[in-house]
């Protein structure tokens, strides 16, 4: 299990502290300051103006993307396996059981971040080839897009009292974040506080920790 959380103070590690230049991208560091406490998490979450970035829900290691240029054809793409798809629910009922309010909701175009979303009962989805993966299909400088319009999605503030989530895939997360989220494993959250032009980690949370989450409010 691994759930980081910092607080949003000065002491925490501030990312971007200054302001970028147009030609650069808001970056993120890890604080190295934190501490296990899922009633804090929950009470941060519930006032609102977080962004959840989220890899995918667990899926079948058998199965490849062969048509990956073909979106509608999930019969070539790698799905959620039963695991997924049970910790998918169990992640979207524990956002509702803690009263997480949920603003806006983005994924990939593969159907594993598509299907992670709709069985967590999210309403609204929009699909983007912002968080869709590209490895070698794509030019490198696609690839770098996709990773500095991530960045950006990270640092937009969601509306008042709501939290957005981005559902994608493991690399655009380090495409976007850099190496100290090369073990994010399928199914974990990262939870930034975005503030414009630049953004803080505040916890990484394991898809099958939201219940613990939800729990700690009663």
């Amino acid at each position: 299990m691994k759930t980081i959380l910092s607080a949003v103070t000065a002491l925490a590690i501030l990312v971007g502290a200054s302001a970028p230049t147009p030609a650069q991208s808001p970056q993120a560091s890890q604080s190295t300051s934190s501490v296990t406490d899922y009633k804090q998490l929950a009470q941060l979450l519930r006032a609102g103006g977080y962004v959840i970035l989220v890899r995918h829900g667990a899926t079948f290691s058998n199965q490849a993307d062969t048509d990956p240029f073909t979106f509608t054809d999930v019969t070539k793409q790698r799905n959620l396996n039963d695991k997924g798809k049970e910790l998918a629910k169990a992640f979207g009922d524990a956002i509702r059981a803690a009263s997480i309010p949920v603003g806006k909701v983005y994924t990939s175009l593969f159907n594993r971040a598509y299907e992670t979303a709709v069985l967590a009962g999210f309403k609204a989805i929009e699909t983007t080839a912002d968080l869709t993966e590209g490895g070698l299909v794509v030019t490198p400088d696609e690839n770098a897009r996709r990773a500095d319009a991530l960045r950006g999605m990270l640092a937009k503030a969601p509306e008042q009292e709501k939290n957005d989530i981005l559902i994608t895939h493991k690399p655009n997360i380090i495409d976007a974040l850099g190496k100290d989220w090369f073990d994010v494993k399928e199914g974990e959250a990262s939870i930034f506080k975005p503030d414009g032009r630049k953004y803080q980690l505040v916890a990484r949370v394991q898809m099958a920790d939201w219940p613990k989450i939800a729990v700690s409010q009663r």
